[in-house]
């Protein structure tokens, strides 16, 4: 069981959020320190998340998310947090659910929570793709996924030294995370939280996003049967 002296950081990785970071910095800083991970944004994201009282740290140019994440967790790692809570900059996650991957994170001591979306809340076209991917991942990996691109998601100093190798630079960065876990035997577990959707404007471009989920799931399924094999001949 985890003890409250636990060190969790509050990690917004931001590209162009200038609009929402503000809600998001000032309601996630009452329950956490926050760091923002400015993707080389053109906007004024990095100047308004300090005035609002995080840490920033810059990349230029634009890398993408999976990028923002690891220097996220770098940054966490040196400064001796024992985990981080990741959430988007554009208020499609509620800063106040911060203490349902606390209290997991307290009770159940897990290496990475991810916070479940009702699909059925999202948009047609949103609700299709994600319960596909869903299917499609929960078959890769082996076992029921029932959310597999939620950003909203607590990941333990462990698993972030174990993601500080992935080739990955965009979505499939938190995808392959729940590989990882799986396979090095990380305690994987979920909290239900709010389904968002306000008009938000995408980043992802549907059909090269549709596309390389395709080729990530077919990779996790061929590395997830290679690991069986080895650790069944063990």
């Amino acid at each position: 069981m985890k003890t409250k002296s636990e060190k969790v950081l509050a990690m917004i990785p931001a590209f162009n959020e200038a609009e929402h970071i503000t809600v998001v910095v000032t309601q996630a800083r009452k329950y956490l320190p926050v760091l923002v991970v400015d993707d080389g944004s053109a906007d004024e994201t990095s100047v308004i998340a300090r005035q609002n009282g995080a840490e920033v740290f810059r990349q230029e140019p634009n890398q993408g998310k999976g990028t923002a994440i690891m220097n996220g967790f770098k940054y966490a790692l040196e400064h001796g947090y024992d985990a981080v809570i990741t959430l988007d900059g554009d208020g499609q996650h509620d800063p106040d659910e911060i203490p349902l991957f606390l209290e997991d994170f307290t009770t159940n001591g897990s290496d990475l929570i991810i916070g479940r979306r009702d699909f059925r809340k999202m948009p047609f076209v949103r609700m299709c793709s994600n319960s596909l991917g869903t299917w499609m991942y929960s078959w890769a990996i082996g076992q029921f996924i029932p959310d597999n691109q939620s950003g909203y998601r607590l990941i333990s100093a462990a698993l972030m030294r174990s993601m500080t190798t992935s080739e990955f630079h965009g979505f499939e960065f938190e995808v392959e995370m729940i590989m990882r876990c799986v396979m090095d035997a990380h305690k994987l577990s979920w909290v239900t939280i709010k389904t968002i959707y306000a008009g938000e404007k995408s980043h992802i471009t549907p059909v090269r996003h549709a596309w390389r989920f395709f080729l990530l799931t077919f990779r996790t399924r061929r590395v997830m049967r290679m690991h069986r094999r080895k650790s069944k001949n063990q």
